[in-house]
């Protein structure tokens, strides 16, 4: 198999959810650290457009959203599982609400830039911002006071749920513990209203260290031209053989296989992808695309959470 290549960036939540599942299962990989703003040309090249991270590379393959991704390495590595039989669909759609709503709350606070921006210049901090409004775009936002709320609510529904056990679900982390630790890891450190709730969340703070102690497996380093070298000289794999095995075409919008569309994200970050339609399947797209630095890649998104357009 090719080598798994994260394309990431450190204080980026989503990526530390990905990197904690790659301890999880033990697995080696090669870290690729991409620019927290835009432009993002080498992103650019291997997804076709979309810009969040991280995403996941595994030769001219590119697996798009953290979602995805723990699924594609379940593949790779089913055991330990992310998905515990008998509790599966439930792990899924707390995750999915974690990755959202909880997400989005515990983010809503203000939180401490001066410390999360450290070593930028003026001019690269307000970039950072100017990057993550045009992101949102007209997305609506929780106002401070009422995130506080939510969050206060929340953290005690999440420490209710590990009274008895070290796991949200049970005596072993699932994808819903990935997920929910990723926002409150991210919070702890640069949003210090939620830090103050977490710090006097006993249980979920020893929850967190249990999460924390999974590691991130064997990381090895590498650049943005190695990782575009390694798709350049790869092929993608047969759709139905690789990484995700749900090959059966579940059409939903009356979008032929082999139509030219595109595929954006449902609200935060509005750059689309375009590219041939290979695959539609119950849990995810494919699309393939050429680019001059990569040549042939198919770029894979989640369902949940994406648009299919046709181009006309």
């Amino acid at each position: 198999m090719a080598d798994l290549i994260l394309h990431h960036f450190l204080i980026s939540p989503f990526s530390e959810k990905v990197r904690l599942v790659l301890g999880y299962k033990q697995l080696a990989w090669k870290s690729v650290i991409v620019p927290g703003t835009m432009p993002k040309p080498d992103v650019v090249a291997l997804t076709g457009g979309y810009r969040k991270t991280p995403f996941m590379q595994i030769g001219a393959d590119i697996y798009c959203d953290s979602t995805l991704i723990c699924e594609v390495l379940e593949q790779v590595q089913p055991e330990p599982t992310l998905y515990p039989r008998g509790t599966k669909g439930l792990a899924q759609t707390l995750a999915q609400w974690a990755d959202s709503t909880l997400f989005w709350s515990v983010l809503a606070p203000p939180r401490n830039t001066g410390y999360m921006l450290a070593g930028m210049g003026d001019d690269a901090a307000a970039q950072f911002a100017q990057d993550r409004d045009a992101m949102k775009g007209a997305m609506l936002r929780l106002r401070a006071a009422d995130a506080a709320a939510a969050c206060k609510a929340y953290l005690l529904r999440l420490s209710g749920m590990l009274v008895t056990q070290p796991f949200l679900l049970g005596e072993a982390p699932c994808i819903a513990d990935f997920s929910v630790y990723h926002s409150l890891w991210f919070s702890h450190q640069f949003t210090p209203l939620v830090a103050e709730m977490l710090d006097q969340s006993p249980k979920i703070i020893c929850w967190m260290q249990r999460m924390a102690l999974l590691g991130h497996g064997q990381m090895t380093p590498i650049d943005a031209a190695q990782a575009i070298a390694a798709a350049a000289s790869a092929e993608p794999l047969t759709l139905g053989q690789g990484h995700l095995s749900d090959n059966i075409f579940q059409d939903e919008h009356g979008i032929p296989l082999g139509s030219r569309v595109t595929i954006t994200a449902e609200s935060f970050g509005p750059e689309s992808t375009e590219g041939i339609l290979v695959a539609a399947t119950r849990s995810h797209f494919s699309l393939r695309r050429h680019d001059d630095r990569v040549g042939v890649v198919h770029v894979h998104f989640p369902r949940i959470g994406y648009v299919l357009n046709q181009v006309t």
